[in-house]
């Protein structure tokens, strides 16, 4: 599994021209479920993207979770984080978990980090959405289940 996580000021989610998933100050969060991923793996990822320490303290250092200061969350699919472009020039997706499976781990994934007590806002799996967000700092971080778990 692998999430590519953005401090964000705003982020929002649009399918056909409807916003389904907005956030003020948070986390941007775009998922990738690879094959052989499950719920252990998604409950693993949402703990680590939880209590990640990529907010501002009271002294402007990066030390305070999303769980901590009560930031939200806008968890997007992302299937193209498994793109493969190691050979030509288009994307292989082999290592992509398929739809439906992807899809359970996916919603596992979300569950977990509500359980957290984090707000929580989506967009449509399998849908094609765009994207707005101000990212703040910037502060991307990239975590990948392989070399986490």
């Amino acid at each position: 599994m692998r999430a590519v996580i953005q401090r964000v000021r705003r982020a929002q989610v649009t399918v056909d021209g409807r916003v389904v998933g907005q956030i003020g100050s948070g986390l941007l969060v775009l998922l990738g479920i690879g094959k052989g991923d499950s719920a252990e793996t998604a409950g693993y990822l949402a703990e680590k993207t939880a209590n990640l320490r990529i907010f501002d303290d009271a002294g402007g250092k990066m030390n305070v979770s999303a769980l901590e200061s009560g930031e939200a969350a806008l968890v997007v699919s992302q299937f193209t984080l498994y793109g493969d472009v190691r050979r030509g020039r288009r994307p292989a997706f082999e290592r992509a978990a398929p739809p439906q499976e992807a899809k359970d781990i996916y919603e596992q994934y979300v569950i977990r980090l509500r359980s957290f007590g984090i707000r929580v806002e989506t967009g449509i799996f399998q849908a094609h959405m765009v994207l707005e967000l101000e990212n703040d700092g910037p502060v991307t971080i990239l975590l990948d289940s392989e070399k986490l778990f």
